[in-house]
């Protein structure tokens, strides 16, 4: 499924011209005559949004006004600002308000193409190391979540309606699928997102451990007991608890699993009295846990019990309109990583990955790019790196052709920059210097090159009046003249106009 794009724009003829040179360059689109029609598309759910192309003089709510009402929705779409002659001081303001790149009309197709690319790359690596930090500080949620499939769409809404609750939650679903990230994004929509979210792996604690773990111990309460151990329903106390793989529980567990649930209390092992907990509990089974039930190795009760609201995750191969958007947020981040410049996921490459069976379903879509990064020779990822994954061209009935994937230029951030083991820690945002752009010609284009380009805009549209200059541009004269002697040595823009 391809991205799409919001065109906004008051003249019809531009909206027309826009409109097929977006859809020329592989995007859908979503067309608005003004500012206001674009903050109901953006605040709308149930639409999703890539990326903007806003006009910044419109009637009403003009393109400033839109930027502005999106940073206060803490909204991060990119968006792509057009401006006629004359407008440098609207494009400077844009620029600050959070505006990702400018155009001059009328712009042609392989710059507006430069633009979109670079947009949606950067969105997409920005978003893949917020949604890291965010799963790592508790404070992850639905937005999060890279997913445009209606299926996804319908657990995600049910989700939502979950965290305005307490309710017990049980997420199905193969392994891979991502059910601990559905529960990270519960909880951190829900009022407990500032407290702890304690992850329980059920499957990997030994039988005679479980109680300990979970409930807690006294000194001494058996052999090895050195000290007093808390127990996981303490320590997740006032916020969530994740019981992952809870079918794999022993029978004796459940049931002090159960007494704790309804009582809202724990007895550690070797405990004299039970201890009052506030948890809120989601499970997780990659198994048909009622089956489970009846072959009388899962406790009905108990089941009841966390069955309150099931949400099942679909595997990877019903919802393959999700691999293209999960391949660029992967493809961005891992080339950052790696510091590799893989622009190009090629033709036969995308038929394989769209038409594999994933069986790890997205843990293992993550990892096939991980490995095709770095272990590539070229610029393109072709089907060759992807040895392991049986896909192969499309079938006639297979749908439309899978055409090829395109990226910017990789971000450059730093390998410890990049949060990839859990010890580490992320950085609170990329660095301001760190994402680069591609000319037309398929060239790097940095931050400081746009830079140069607007102080060169600003300079051709004054006449050289450098005070006027540097009043527009709201920066000193002495840090004007230092700017351009920076900027002596970066070429002019291929497509500027002056």
């Amino acid at each position: 499924m391809a991205a799409t794009i919001l065109i906004a724009d008051d003249d019809a003829v531009q909206r027309r011209l826009l409109e097929n040179m977006v859809q020329r360059c592989g995007y859908q689109t979503i067309v608005v005559e003004s500012g206001d029609a674009a903050m109901t598309v953006i605040a709308d759910e149930m639409r999703t949004v890539d990326a903007i192309v806003l006009d910044l003089v419109m009637p009403g709510l003009d393109g400033l006004g839109v930027l502005s009402k999106m940073r206060e929705m803490g909204l991060h779409i990119p968006v792509v600002v057009q401006t006629a002659h004359g407008g440098i001081d609207n494009v400077v303001s844009a620029m600050r308000a959070g505006a990702h790149d400018f155009v001059v009309k009328p712009v042609g197709i392989e710059r507006l193409q430069v633009s979109l690319r670079n947009a949606l790359d950067a969105s997409a690596l920005k978003g893949e190391l917020q949604r890291i930090r965010h799963s790592r500080e508790g404070r992850l949620t639905f937005k999060d979540i890279v997913t445009r499939s209606e299926a996804m769409g319908h657990v995600l809404a049910m989700g939502k309606k979950a965290a305005a609750s307490a309710i017990p939650v049980l997420i199905e679903g193969e392994s891979g699928v991502g059910k601990e990230l559905v529960a990270r994004a519960i909880h951190g929509s829900s009022e407990r997102a500032s407290k702890p979210f304690v992850t329980v792996n059920c499957g990997a604690i030994p039988d005679n451990l479980v109680e300990s773990i979970l409930f807690g111990h006294e000194k001494g309460a058996f052999t090895g007991a050195t000290e007093r151990h808390a127990g996981k329903f303490v320590e997740a106390s006032g916020g969530t608890l994740f019981l992952d793989e809870v079918g794999e529980l022993p029978l004796t567990a459940q049931v002090k699993l159960l007494r704790a649930l309804q009582q809202g209390e724990v007895e550690a092992v070797g405990g004299r009295k039970p201890v009052k907990v506030d948890v809120r509990i989601i499970s997780a089974t990659n198994r048909n846990l009622l089956n489970h039930v009846k072959a009388g190795h899962f406790r009905d009760d108990l089941f009841y019990r966390l069955h309150v609201l099931p949400l099942t995750i679909p595997p990877l191969r019903s919802r393959r309109e999700d691999i293209p958007h999960l391949l660029r947020h992967f493809l961005a981040r891992f080339s950052a990583e790696e510091n590799r410049a893989i622009a190009r996921v090629g033709a036969d490459a995308m038929a394989r990955l769209v038409n594999a069976d994933w069986p790890g379903n997205v843990r293992q879509l993550e990892n096939a790019v991980y490995r095709a990064v770095v272990l590539s020779d070229g610029e393109e990822l072709r089907a060759d790196d992807f040895p392991a994954i049986n896909g192969g061209p499309l079938g006639p009935d297979a749908g439309p052709e899978i055409g090829p994937l395109t990226l910017a230029q990789p971000a450059r951030v730093a390998a410890h920059e990049i949060p990839i083991a859990p010890a580490q820690s992320a950085p609170a945002l990329l660095p301001h210097g760190a994402l680069t752009m591609l000319d037309e010609d398929g060239e790097c284009r940095a931050l400081d090159e746009m830079e140069a380009e607007i102080i060169r805009f600003a300079i051709s549209h004054y006449r050289g009046q450098m005070s006027e200059v540097a009043r527009r541009l709201k920066i000193g004269r002495s840090t004007l003249y230092r700017k351009m002697d920076d900027i002596a040595a970066v070429p002019a823009g291929k497509n500027q106009e002056s």
